[in-house]
Order: structure tokens, then C-alpha cells, then sequence
């Protein structure tokens, strides 16, 4: 008859510890979805049919996030979705822009709907304000002051004085 020896039963306990332990970091580097803006809703958007009101596109779809007066009179309702990866930048992965076109007696002319293949993405702040000018090196800072000034002379209407030095 063999033996056979049977481990503790509090054994596997350290390799579940240094598991988890292992796993908690890795658990934070999980990606985090935000959606701003406008919640679109199918049945809502169906309900949007040229001759609608403008009071009555509002009753549907709410607010419109805004408005525009240039070329003719629409709504414009925004929704963006972006997507965070632990301590990185937030990349917009979906953008979706509905957009109610009004006629001349504020009815409905055309409902148009955008996404990201429509357009461009605009980054309004950059995080830096460019500076235009020469760009000169750390040396020129230094010594261009010197080049570009009379230092020793004098610098008193009529010329220089009998030392050459300003000031005397």
C-alpha cells in the first residue's frame, strides 16, 4: 500500500493572494466608455417628418443642442462617444450629429443624420498657444543682445563722448 501525503488544506491560499495581487493592477487598465450629448432614440428620429413644426420637433427630440441661422434656419442635436484607456488620452470613437433642416415658414424641410465618415474631428484646445517669431538657439539668446547693441557707445545725441564709454 502506498501513502500518499495530503497537502494542508490552507496550501493553495498564497498562490490565490499573489493572484489577485497580480490581477488588481491589471484590473484598472480597463477601458472606460463616456457618451455625451444628445441620447438618440430610433423611434424618436422616425417621428421627425417634413411639415413638423418647430414647437414640434422640440416635443420629440428636446432642445437642440444648437442652432443655426446661417443659410437658412436648423437644429442640430450632438452626440459624441469617447473611449478612455487607463491614465491615456481620451479617443473619440463615434460621433453622430442630427441635423433638422427648417424652410421658410419654420417646418420641417429635411432631417439630415452625420457621423464621423461625414467629417473631420476639430480639436478646439491643444493644451499650447504657438509662438510665431525666430527661432533662435540658446547661444544666439545669450550673446545676441551683445551683437546687436552699441554697448560702448555712447549712446547721448551728437555721438560719442572722449571715452566712448556711455554715461561719461
Amino acid at each position: 500500500m502506498r501513502k500518499v501525503k495530503l497537502a494542508p488544506a490552507w496550501a493553495p491560499l498564497p498562490l490565490l493572494a499573489a493572484l489577485l495581487l497580480g490581477a488588481a493592477p491589471i484590473s484598472g487598465c480597463g477601458s472606460q466608455i463616456d457618451r455625451h450629448g444628445h441620447v438618440f432614440i430610433d423611434v424618436d428620429l422616425d417621428q421627425i417628418q417634413p411639415g413638423m413644426s418647430k414647437e414640434e420637433v422640440k416635443t420629440v427630440l428636446g432642445s437642440p443642442d444648437t442652432k443655426s441661422t446661417i443659410g437658412g434656419d436648423a437644429f442640430y442635436y450632438i452626440s459624441t462617444t469617447t473611449k478612455t484607456i487607463a491614465f491615456l488620452k481620451p479617443r473619440e470613437i463615434d460621433r453622430q450629429v442630427v441635423a433638422v433642416y427648417f424652410d421658410g415658414t419654420e417646418t420641417v424641410r429635411k432631417v439630415a443624420h452625420y457621423g464621423m465618415k461625414d467629417g473631420i474631428v476639430v480639436d478646439y484646445y491643444s493644451g499650447e498657444t504657438p509662438a510665431r517669431g525666430k527661432d533662435v538657439s540658446l547661444l544666439e539668446q545669450i550673446f545676441g543682445n551683445i551683437a546687436n547693441r552699441s554697448m560702448f557707445k555712447d549712446q547721448r545725441p551728437g555721438g560719442s563722448g572722449p571715452s566712448g564709454i556711455p554715461g561719461i
